[in-house]
């Protein structure tokens, strides 16, 4: 991993399921040694019920999505041996990441009193659902629950059918890339003061960050949010769902030179001269006939061939690509956006960075590890010899 941005860095992560996996999975990506830190037989992310095969084999879908270039070390926290442990990781390590409830950590004694002790330069990250302080800070916090709290789901779906929750867990990725953002930050400004310091990631101020324009329509200009649908945030009638002869397709057309393209493409000119449509506001008020009749045109072929001749004219737009058909892109190919990772079941493509580096940039190196599979190592690193690891393992230590 020489020669990425965080070689060197050494993780000690105690996070499960998604939000802190997919943040040091961000950081390992980038060089991180990461040393996953899961209870004996592995986190519950490993047993995810979407494929029995993936499951029973202790490495689901999801888990191997988020957990690649990764070591697995199994400990039982519960044990006064395995706080030893983890005080002797700490003291070498210049990140600790955990998202268990407020407080559970320093009933371990394992909290960031206990291991800035041990290493004042240590950064520690806490992901929860609602951090660590304030009324809420005990509740459990869940990818569902926060869509819910924080705003997404009231703009999101058709105000006829209610609100619905994104199709992916967005507020667990959000608040894992605000938590690998926080990490990467603090570990630049160790740079120069050579400090170390506690991190409160809140899932819930994580997705509100992320609505910053919706906040401020209301606080800035009294706007209530409405679900819209399909339609943009611009409120432009062409930016939106039209269906085709075949599928859906989402036009992107925001300005008037992008309106003109698409009225030229679709075949249906006389529109320019149509009162009704006259600027965006006649638009607005007579937008059932507007729909009408660029439906009407794209009824006459499928979704992918409007997308190319559309695009191809400058207005722009999008047919609904399936996860199954968007990864093999030419786009995506050209940029060798998936990666390729050698596994005991043959090979496996899985996503890596979501950006690209001139040089030194995210490369998938590893599958993500079988639970406890790098135990030894890491506790012989640290001292540890044959027989002691032995004997924690017979203790049901690690």
């Amino acid at each position: 991993m020489n020669g990425r941005p965080f070689s060197g860095v050494r993780i000690l992560d105690f996070t499960q399921v998604l939000a802190g996996p997919y943040a040091s999975y961000q950081l390992a990506l980038l060089g991180a040694d990461v040393i996953k830190i899961e209870r004996r037989g592995g986190e519950d992310m490993r047993r995810t019920p979407l494929s029995r095969e993936w499951a029973d084999r202790n490495m689901a879908p999801s888990f191997v999505a988020v957990n690649g270039n990764k070591k697995s070390l199994t400990l039982d926290l519960q044990k006064p041996a395995a706080r030893e442990i983890v005080l002797k990781l700490a003291a070498k390590a210049d990140v600790v990441m955990e998202n268990f409830r407020a407080g559970v950590m320093d009933r371990l004694g394992l909290g960031y009193e206990a291991l800035s002790a041990v290493n004042p330069r240590l950064i520690y990250c806490a992901i929860s659902g609602f951090g660590q302080t304030g009324p809420a800070s005990n509740e459990a916090g869940y990818d569902g629950k926060i869509q819910a709290m924080s705003g997404i789901m009231a703009i999101t779906g058709h105000a006829e059918m209610g609100p619905t929750r994104a199709g992916f867990a967005v507020c667990d990725i959000l608040s894992g890339a605000t938590g690998a953002f926080a990490i990467s930050s603090a570990l630049f400004q160790r740079t120069h003061t050579g400090k170390g310091q506690f991190l409160d990631v809140s899932m819930l101020e994580a997705s509100l960050a992320f609505l910053t324009t919706q906040v401020a329509d209301y606080t800035v200009a009294g706007h209530h949010q409405q679900q819209a649908g399909n339609q943009a945030i611009s409120r432009k009638v062409t930016a939106n769902l039209f269906r085709a002869k075949d599928s859906y397709l989402l036009l992107a057309v925001n300005d008037e030179k992008q309106f003109r393209a698409l009225i030229t493409a679709l075949g249906r000119t006389e529109v320019f001269d149509d009162p009704r449509f006259a600027d965006w506001f006649l638009r607005k008020e007579n937008e059932a006939a507007l729909r009408a009749i660029i439906e009407s045109a794209l009824a006459a072929e499928d979704s992918k061939t409007w997308e190319r001749r559309l695009n191809d004219a400058g207005a722009p737009c999008a047919s609904i690509w399936k996860v199954e058909e968007i990864i093999d892109h030419p786009q995506i190919a050209a940029r060798n956006v998936m990666q390729t990772v050698d596994s005991p079941y043959g090979p496996l493509r899985l996503m890596g960075s979501g950006f690209q580096m001139a040089h030194g940039g995210g490369r998938l190196d590893t599958l993500a590890p079988e639970a406890g599979a790098d135990t030894d190592a890491v506790l012989a690193e640290i001292g540890y010899d044959e027989a002691a690891i032995a004997a924690l393992r017979a203790e049901a230590i690690i």
